[in-house]
């Protein structure tokens, strides 16, 4: 059965051409296209689409001001077509706060070049959408990005022995997320205090929406959320975002944790990727840290996710409910390197948890053989409470 698609558009241009690209997928059925809003939501009455394309700046109405009445009115998975610019990244990941699933760069320049290089990208994202939970996607999705090769993390970072732990070593937490992610993550982080230990997060998400979405995140945060640089110290309070187009990894020196960057290949088709960020947290903080994945299609991060649970790390995977995509997670579960399975608004509380314990057992983190025993649903309620 195909996928129906109505392209919503201004530019005839970008409308063929889209229609062109998905069409060359066996499994994808273009059904039509519209002009402007008004247009649109006559074709969504008629035709039943399975997805939508729909582009941020149309005239009449705007795509943001139809995305809004279409997820209170009707509902469908929707990939925005959004421009690379300062104002597009704004617009756009208000779009996926509001609940579209993901979004494709409207290319500059040789537009007809453009647009078919990012074809199978353009069709991933559209079969990715239908098969989006929609219920969790009104409250938290996103942004991946991919390419055709898959290398491996060992391209990146070779697999190694874990470090000691070091006198006083602080607390680490690792994030990682795709399709689903942007929401998820400041769900996550909206809810925690500011004493909090220091968080490093990897989002796909390509080079130019990074920057907005660090701004972002701290904006609506109570921690300090940076976009990482090359050389950074990772210092309690603050979190650190991987940059587009750049793998963030953990190091350490006698000083602490630091950022590093690397412009190495891309890693499960992904630049960056969450698996490099986790097997570096694995190396350098091992049972002093904790593993977070979240939302997102494919695997990655789940190998690394397990040798951080080998490590002595603590892990957590979101739940398939609160999932927009329950691939990553779900990929990870199957693994055996989630110590939980929670729903997105217990992960918060979870992690407060789990700071309040290495502070009342004096060390950095509990115990392996404590690990096994998750917070009961009571406890975490009363730390929701908490950090609200």
């Amino acid at each position: 059965m195909s996928i129906r698609v109505l392209i919503i558009d201004d530019s005839a241009l970008v409308r063929n051409m889209l229609k062109r690209i998905l069409e060359q997928d066996p499994q994808i059925e273009v059904i039509g296209s519209a002009a402007d809003a008004y247009i649109a939501r006559e074709k969504i009455k008629k035709l039943h689409p399975d997805v939508l394309t729909l582009d941020v700046e149309m005239p009449k109405m705007n795509g943001i001001t139809f995305l809004k009445n279409l997820m209170r009115l009707h509902p469908l998975p929707v990939v925005m077509v959004s421009s690379l610019t300062t104002k597009g990244a704004e617009v756009t990941l208000e779009a996926l706060e509001l609940g579209a699933i993901d979004f494709v760069n409207k290319p500059q320049g040789d537009f007809a070049a453009s647009l078919e290089e990012v074809g199978q990208d353009i069709i991933r994202k559209v079969k990715v959408a239908a098969r989006a939970n929609i219920r969790a996607a009104g409250k938290h999705p996103a942004s991946p990005l991919s390419v055709e090769e898959k290398q491996s993390v060992d391209a990146i970072i070779p697999a190694g022995r874990t470090r000691p732990a070091a006198a006083g070593l602080s607390p680490l937490i690792a994030i990682g997320a795709s399709t689903g992610g942007t929401e998820a993550i400041r769900d996550v982080l909206v809810e925690l205090p500011e004493d909090m230990p220091s968080m490093v997060i990897t989002q796909h998400i390509p080079p130019g929406f990074s920057t907005a979405f660090a701004q972002r995140m701290n904006r609506m945060s109570r921690l300090q959320v940076h976009e990482a640089a090359d050389g950074q110290r990772i210092e309690p309070g603050n979190v650190y975002i991987a940059p587009g187009a750049h793998h963030l990894l953990v190091a350490r020196d006698n000083s602490g944790y630091y950022c590093k960057l690397s412009d190495g290949p891309r890693v499960n088709r992904h630049k960056p990727s969450v698996d490099v960020l986790f097997r570096s947290v694995a190396q350098a903080a091992g049972r002093n840290a904790t593993g977070v994945i979240l939302t997102g299609m494919g695997d990655d991060g789940a190998r690394s996710l397990l040798e951080m649970r080998e490590a002595g790390a603590r892990t957590i995977a979101q739940d398939e409910d609160s999932s927009v995509v329950w691939g990553m997670p779900g990929a990870a579960v199957k693994r055996g390197a989630a110590e939980q399975i929670l729903a997105l608004e217990k992960i918060p509380p979870a992690l407060v948890y789990m700071q309040d314990a290495s502070r009342r057992t004096g060390s950095s983190q509990p115990r392996v053989q404590q690990l096994h025993a998750a917070p009961t649903a009571d406890f975490l309620d009363q730390q929701q409470r908490r950090t609200r």
